[in-house]
């Protein structure tokens, strides 16, 4: 938005954008297309000088890209049942990771290890 002076302001801060984006990710549950939108903005966010939104936006890719392998190798595994543990153990990584992301959103802090795996 420019603000007349030359100048250009953001539309929505950098913590807003994270939030909405683990929104989508939330939605995602059941309409899976909104976690491609939200990969895409945490994608346009990961620069972002501020650290704290840096750390979430680098959080949301690796959720994003360790849920799809997941998703891929819990489907292929499927057709030998096994696959149905696969996926049922990646909703719930995705569930926490998502809402842990949130929590420490609402309370100003970084992710600790945003590129991380694990809980």
């Amino acid at each position: 938005m420019d603000t007349g002076d030359g100048q250009t302001q953001a539309v929505a801060s950098g913590k807003t954008m994270a939030l909405a984006v683990y929104i989508l990710y939330l939605v995602g549950y059941f309409v899976g297309i909104t976690w491609l939108v939200g990969v895409i903005i945490a994608y346009t966010q990961r620069g972002n000088s501020d650290p704290l939104v840096s750390s979430h936006s680098q959080n949301q890719i690796t959720i994003f890209w360790a849920s799809l392998v997941y998703i891929i190798i819990g489907s292929v595994l499927a057709l030998v049942l096994i696959g149905w543990s696969v996926l049922v153990l990646w909703f719930i990584w995705s569930l926490i990771r998502v809402v842990k992301g949130l929590v420490a959103l609402n309370n100003g802090q970084p992710i600790d290890r945003p590129s991380s795996w694990g809980f």
